[in-house]
């Protein structure tokens, strides 16, 4: 088990020289390889735009649609799911097409932009200001330039076409995008008779998260008939390198249609649908992530494979956040930490996330 020492100082330029060079010298200077980044050719659909969301907003709105702002980075394998999973769907990309102006932004990028609200950033500052964490990052604004829906991470299929059927054409939805998913499970056969999957390090009932630990807490929002949820469990905490993360932490699973009642961290008595609702989770599954003091940090809620997941949860853990805000910046000097040691890294494996000569590696 291999302990590694914190804080990382090196930042997502190192992650970026990864994705250019790959692994050609490996073998001489006993670097462990990268694997796992795509890149990715964005459809010819996508609006050309001098970033002056302003008057973006305005054309779109004109034209009976919404603007979209897509964050991507090089290299980027969700990224490449959106577009090549997602976006090769013909309903997908003819909603796209006729109900949003879709324009993607490089969230390293130094192109100029004036935001709305007429302040002016570079791609890379936007996306700061914006605490983008994850790519892609979807952000869809309605004609009054307000933010509607925000996607952190990639949503499969199925989950995507929820999120713009919701997000669509303006006068047709009320309430949140947590309400209209509500509301559709309520339409169809409720999925909360379904049991949940169970982890040994779930606390049992009853929850009363504002119960001091000293340690991080992870809400896990979940529902049944989910196969997302189905992922998060055997594919990704049956990985000891993220079961490692997610026991150090208080742990708690709700169903997030349920009227289970628990103690939030600020103290107050809600049921978990309220407690969902008030989070504005959207998806199922996702995982809120708290410090110690029951202050949000951030959440899991797309679809991620073990290297990411696991990062996420060590972020969190360490407390890595207090030293670095941007979650990508700590990937990039985690990889390059990881590869200095000679192991191998691949970030859209499931069980080989970490490995040396082929072996995966525990890594506490």
């Amino acid at each position: 088990m291999l302990v590694l020492p914190h804080p990382f100082t090196c930042g997502v330029a190192i992650l970026l020289a990864l994705l250019l060079s790959g692994p050609t010298h490996a073998e001489e200077d006993n670097q462990g390889t990268y694997a796992g980044a795509m890149d990715t050719t964005h459809p010819a659909w996508f609006k050309e735009s001098f970033l002056d969301f302003e008057e973006d907003i305005a054309q779109a709105t004109a034209e009976g649609k919404r603007l979209v702002l897509y964050f991507w980075q090089e290299g980027c394998p969700y990224c490449n799911a959106l577009v090549e999973h997602n976006f090769t769907q013909r309903d997908i990309t003819q909603t796209m097409r006729e109900d949003f102006d879709l324009i993607a932004i490089n969230m390293w990028g130094d192109r100029e932009v004036v935001q709305v609200g007429g302040r002016e950033f570079s791609e890379k500052t936007l996306a700061g200001a914006l605490k983008v964490q994850y790519t892609p990052t979807l952000l869809f604004f309605d004609e009054t330039r307000k933010v509607v829906l925000r996607l952190n991470g990639y949503y499969p299929p199925d989950d995507f076409r929820k999120a713009l059927a919701y997000a669509g054409k303006p006068g047709e939805k009320r309430g949140t995008f947590a309400d209209y998913l509500a509301n559709q499970a309520n339409q169809a056969d409720s999925p909360t008779k379904t049991t949940l999957h169970t982890e040994e390090f779930f606390e049992a009932p009853p929850y009363d998260l504002s119960l001091p630990s000293g340690r991080a807490l992870a809400v896990y929002f979940e529902q049944g008939q989910c196969r997302e949820c189905d992922t998060l469990h055997q594919q990704l905490l049956s990985q000891p390198i993220v079961r490692t993360q997610a026991k150090k932490m208080r742990a708690v699973q709700l169903d997030m249609w349920s009227d289970t009642l628990l103690i939030t961290p600020d103290g107050r008595k809600l049921s978990a649908r309220a407690f969902a609702h008030e989070l504005n989770v959207q998806f199922a599954p996702t995982v809120v992530f708290f410090n110690a003091k029951g202050v949000e940090i951030m959440r899991l809620d797309g679809a991620f494979r073990t290297f990411h997941t696991q990062g996420i949860m060590r972020y969190v853990n360490d407390r890595a956040y207090e030293y670095e805000p941007s979650f990508q910046r700590y990937l990039g000097a985690y990889v390059e930490h990881l590869r200095e040691q000679g192991f191998d890294v691949d970030i859209w494996s499931y069980d080989q996330s970490v490995s040396r000569n082929g072996q995966p590696v525990l890594i506490d």
